[in-house]
């Protein structure tokens, strides 16, 4: 009978108590758990890295390889690691100011490479670590130590860059929903190019208007058409708390060149 993979370490948990980032760990230790229960892949077939920010902290709490990078360059260092060992799964964890801010053309060009790796962003709307200020998918009048005045621009929206960008799949889920994250990151995992995953989640500190989104919250089945991955990603846009949110595989391009 194999080994159950030993996922966990024994450093320290800071995240603040009841953080939805304890859930995206449950979901990305069970999606690894997965692929090495089903005989996919082996523990040390997997790697990672980190950004700056709470979602980093997931590197010293999973217990595969990785390199805890500089801020907003979680992706070209993953893409480094990927061209070094193609035989990897790179999983790559940033926040949404960690990528939308400072990784920016990052982000938009690791769509054209469609490097065979998966991004996963924790986005919570806020720059957590650093007290709470504004991010790219902030919403407008967010009120922060940055911005007592409240946030005046509009954000943009990730999931249409994405399309913009090429895209070869983009999915999105809920950080309250452990089976859906893990089954999303999953596929993530075995989509072959650059995968896509943002994940909805709270901060219990920071922005806390933008909480609570749940009942905006439903299932797509994974889609293959653009025109409608366009219409899902325009249902929200980060600046409200109307409309609706789909979560699920909003767009993947089953053709899609492994690099």
């Amino acid at each position: 009978m194999a080994t159950k993979p030993d996922l966990s370490t024994k450093n320290t948990n800071t995240w603040c108590p009841g953080c939805p980032n304890n859930m995206i760990l449950a979901a990305t230790k069970q999606a690894i758990t997965n692929q090495i229960e089903s005989g996919e892949n082996k523990q040390g077939d997997f790697a990672m890295t980190t950004g700056i920010g709470c979602h980093a902290k997931i590197f010293d709490l999973l217990n595969i390889s990785g390199i805890y990078c500089l801020h907003g360059r979680t992706i070209p260092t993953a893409i480094g690691m990927k061209l070094g060992n193609p035989n990897l799964k790179v999983l790559s964890f940033a926040g949404d100011g960690d990528t939308y801010a400072e990784g920016m053309a990052h982000f938009i060009h690791a769509f054209r490479y469609n490097i065979d790796m998966t991004l996963i962003v924790h986005d919570n709307q806020s720059f957590s670590l650093t007290t709470g200020q504004p991010t790219p998918t902030s919403q407008q009048g967010y009120v922060s130590k940055a911005k007592p005045q409240g946030e005046t621009f509009k954000p943009f929206n990730p999931l249409k860059l994405a399309l913009a960008s090429n895209a070869t799949f983009i999915a999105r889920t809920s950080a309250r929903d452990i089976p859906h994250m893990t089954e999303t990151i999953q596929a993530a995992i075995n989509h072959k190019g650059f995968a896509f995953v943002e994940v909805i989640q709270d901060c219990l500190i920071f922005n806390l208007d933008a909480n609570a989104k749940d009942k905006m919250m439903y299932k797509t089945e994974p889609n293959t058409d653009k025109t409608t991955a366009d219409k899902l990603a325009s249902e929200f846009d980060y600046n409200s708390k109307e409309g609706k949110i789909p979560i699920g595989i909003i767009y993947q391009e089953n053709d899609s060149p492994k690099k």
